[in-house]
């Protein structure tokens, strides 16, 4: 599910989970585990790649569908640390957007420093409300971060996909470039980075983010999307999701 590629000090993370990365338990402790090890290894920076056309498409309905309550409330759990670590990685990570970037895939993104994405037909958003889940607090705040408040209070509210020059435009994504060169833009970018005086660069970037680090995310959230996960609304939006899946 995980391929790494070295470049040089920069350490590129591949997720291969075809046919659309989608987030299950196995594939997030498989992040969380590469990234800790990149981090141990000395890796100066990290990219986040995808596979071609798609970089994630979120989480493993499907799959998710059939775990008991206990079980997504340690895949919230795991999720969340999944995008702290991330956000409080004391390397930058880029992402590099290969494609389509749909709900979770957007959430990893955003928790990156940088995002280059693929220039053509992709598109890039927090659809969760669409299939009957609520955007918690913590990723509004780091949206709020990324875009603004106004803009994301629109985007969560509607669950809009947004195409990528849009992306381009509000802020959601950094840069465009061609798809065969998205990973290569992110990898010298982040090569970039770490030319610069590591402790002043490194230490700049987390006082960026103490905002959002002092609010943190703590229990009472992970329970939150636990129980709307397990609500009729999100069942009945999750299992039509499904159904429409089964018709492709």
């Amino acid at each position: 599910m995980i391929e790494i590629q070295q470049h040089g000090n920069v350490a590129e993370i591949r997720l291969a989970r075809p046919p659309v990365n989608a987030l299950n338990m196995e594939f997030l402790e498989a992040l969380i585990a590469a990234h800790r090890e990149q981090v141990k290894n000395k890796s100066q920076a990290i990219v986040i790649s995808g596979l071609d056309g798609i970089f994630s498409g979120g989480l493993d309905v499907p799959e998710l569908l059939q775990q008991s309550r206990n079980a997504m409330t340690v895949f919230w759990d795991r999720f969340f640390s999944l995008n702290m670590n991330l956000l409080r990685s004391p390397v930058p990570v880029i992402a590099a957007l290969t494609g389509h970037a749909p709900a979770g895939g957007a959430v990893l993104a955003i928790h990156c420093d940088y995002r280059v994405a693929a220039r053509g037909d992709f598109r890039i958003g927090l659809n969760e409300v669409q299939v009957g889940l609520a955007v918690p607090p913590h990723i509004l705040r780091v949206l709020e971060s990324v875009v603004g408040e106004r803009t994301a209070a629109r985007l969560a509210m509607t669950g809009e996909l947004i195409d990528i020059d849009e992306a381009l435009r509000i802020g959601l994504v950094d840069e465009l470039v061609a798809p065969a060169e998205v990973v290569s833009r992110a990898v010298d970018y982040a090569a970039a980075l770490t030319r610069l005086p590591p402790r002043s660069m490194n230490q700049t970037r987390l006082n960026s983010r103490q905002r959002i680090f002092a609010d943190g995310v703590d229990q009472e959230e992970i329970r939150a999307m636990t129980d709307y996960w397990f609500s009729d609304e999100t069942q009945a939006a999750m299992q039509a999701l499904v159904a429409s899946l089964g018709k492709k």
